[in-house]
């Protein structure tokens, strides 16, 4: 039986990781988290917040993803776009971000 979700990992092209620290940290308020020093060998960065860690791992021949996507809560939609949100999932406000790699991002404020 499934007991929770630890992380969600995203791809991300090698040498991007000043821009996904400008992002996922600068942006979306994550705090960066060390990786296991055999991890960290690979490249790539971790960040975690309330409920919810990302992982960014690096791919050779990265393709960002444009469906699949994570989607994240957050308190104020109007902190990260001035384009208005949709309705369309009941319950939530939502917009769509592309993080500076291309990876798609779901944002999701509750009404």
């Amino acid at each position: 039986m499934i007991t929770g979700l630890h992380h969600v990992q995203l791809a991300a092209p090698a040498g991007s990781e000043p821009l996904l620290r400008e992002f996922y940290g600068g942006v979306l308020g994550l705090q960066e988290v060390p990786k296991p020093p055999e991890l960290a060998k690979r490249g790539g960065v971790w960040f975690r917040g309330r409920g919810v860690e990302v992982h960014l791992g690096i791919e050779d021949g990265f393709r960002p993803a444009r469906k699949a996507h994570p989607a994240f809560l957050v308190d104020d939609l109007t902190a990260y776009s001035t384009e208005p949100p949709d309705d369309l999932l009941p319950g939530y406000r939502r917009i769509y971000l592309m993080d500076p790699v291309g990876n798609r991002i779901e944002l999701l404020q509750g009404v």
